[in-house]
């Protein structure tokens, strides 16, 4: 089925005022070629993004190429970070039958890396939307573990918190610390009840753990984005650090999670020989 003249019109105006919203900062593209005559990204730049010719974005702008395939609009979407109602409209435009899109493969921007990177005395990782271990650097490996040892399925905070040895003797009061992230799990279960990623933490959790399962069970909640954790480390010894969940500039669904020493005290102390005894080896992510 062909979409109308109509709509076919509509289809260009829609992707060109998308496109006109972004700049390439925000997508993290680099800019390139001095100062821009219109605001917005180009041709070119969204075509990258959604890795499609130039000509072929060119000809979708222009609509004449209504029977773009369901993954190429996909693409666009993504490229030019449309929400659901605007990808909705994409696909009504090109007469295509809208269904439910699965969760996108998560990236850590390169903005987000570089951040990691300068905190060299401060252990922090990213977590993504189901508390996957997206991104990390050296210091929160010396702290807990090698993370990049971890087969990347089983790469979540949850799941090595619970069934992970190393990291579950990291904390000196594992069971409170456990229980709030359990009781943290079940808001984020109750904001999107239909993630397949969330189930399926819950579930390996469910099976593999007896605590996990039997506080999973109270239906307590909480949303503690903040406080301190007293940690014991082999080598380091026992010390305290403050944390905190850092919501991401470039992803609502990914969050920084730093911990913090504090100036003049034997946490620092701790913290500083682990910078220094870790390994320096550039830290692991994925990138967009």
């Amino acid at each position: 089925m062909s979409a109308t003249g109509e709509d076919s019109g509509e289809l260009g105006a829609f992707l060109r005022s998308r496109r006109a919203e972004l700049t390439p900062e925000q997508v993290g593209l680099p800019l390139v070629g001095g100062r821009r005559r219109v605001p917005g990204l180009r041709r070119e730049e969204v075509a990258q993004l959604a890795m499609i010719s130039t000509d072929y974005y060119t000809r979708l702008e222009q609509g004449r190429l209504t029977g773009a395939s369901a993954a190429v609009l996909d693409a666009l979407v993504d490229a030019l970070r449309l929400d659901d109602d605007e990808r909705n409209y994409l696909y009504k435009l090109t007469n295509k039958q809208v269904t439910r899109r699965p969760a996108p493969v998560e990236h850590v921007w390169p903005q987000t890396q570089v951040l990691l990177d300068n905190l060299v005395n401060t252990p922090a990782m990213v977590l993504g939307r189901c508390f996957d271990v997206l991104a990390w650097n050296p210091l929160a490996a010396a702290l807990f573990l090698d993370f990049d040892q971890v087969p990347q399925h089983h790469r979540n905070y949850l799941r090595l918190l619970f069934l992970h040895p190393e990291v579950r003797g990291r904390y000196d009061d594992w069971r409170g610390i456990a229980r709030t992230c359990v009781a943290f799990l079940r808001m984020t279960v109750a904001a999107r009840p239909d993630d397949p990623r969330l189930a399926e933490v819950v579930g390996d959790l469910s099976v593999h753990d007896p605590d996990f399962r039997a506080w999973w069970a109270e239906r307590n909640v909480d949303h503690q984005t903040f406080g301190t954790k007293s940690l014991r480390h082999p080598l380091a010894g026992a010390f305290t650090l403050d944390w905190q969940l850092l919501r991401s500039a470039h992803d609502d669904g990914q969050t920084i999670f730093v911990m913090t020493a504090p100036a003049d005290t034997r946490s620092q102390e701790a913290v500083g020989f682990l910078a220094a005894w870790g390994d320096p080896s550039p830290t692991k992510s994925d990138h967009r």
